[in-house]
């Protein structure tokens, strides 16, 4: 599809603009992720054998890991009118089954509240000592968008998700998996 086409079902990414790559490169696989996510939802089979409902709107979200990966895929999502309910960073993670907007999340890291242990004001229930703990809350959809290993055999149990899509470069073990 060429450049032309940045939602093509298949693309390749890695140069700069300046040596002949496309545009989108920084929200590219957070989209991909994104993409993924929708044509399983909009799958009746694959929404069947996972309980849910086809389409994007009103899946409950998790994201661990808020760079660019997650955040663009969250945002993505939450256009589409899925609610991002939990967001597990570095040092903290949040949640709130009412759904944040992920714009102003990023916001607020980026002032650097987070880092200096400022909850979002929107969370309901704020995790410091452990913020991976946020991933065993109620949702549709748990995405580990930033670390490896990060769904692992210690944790992998306490899962309440009915789907998994990794957005990380190994985020889950071959013992959780």
């Amino acid at each position: 599809m060429g450049e032309k086409e940045i939602n093509a079902a298949g693309c390749a990414t890695g140069k700069y603009i300046s040596q002949g790559g496309i545009s989108g490169r920084t929200e590219s696989t957070g989209l991909g992720v994104f993409h993924v996510l929708n044509t399983l939802l909009e799958d009746e089979n694959f929404c069947d054998k996972a309980k849910l409902n086809t389409g994007m709107k009103g899946k409950k979200i998790i994201v661990q890991g808020f760079g660019n990966v997650g955040y663009h895929f969250a945002s993505f999502c939450h256009k589409k009118g899925a609610k991002i309910v939990g967001i597990i960073e570095r040092g903290m993670g949040m949640y709130n089954p009412a759904g944040f907007d992920p714009q102003a999340v990023k916001m607020h890291i980026q002032s650097g509240a987070m880092g200096r242990g400022e909850a979002f004001p929107d969370a309901e229930i704020t995790e410091t000592r452990d913020p991976m703990k946020i991933m065993a809350q109620e949702c549709d959809v748990f995405a580990p968008c930033a670390a490896d290993g990060a769904l692992n055999a210690n944790n992998c149990d306490s899962l309440k998700c009915k789907v998994v899509i990794e957005g990380a470069n190994g985020p889950t073990t071959f013992k959780a998996d």
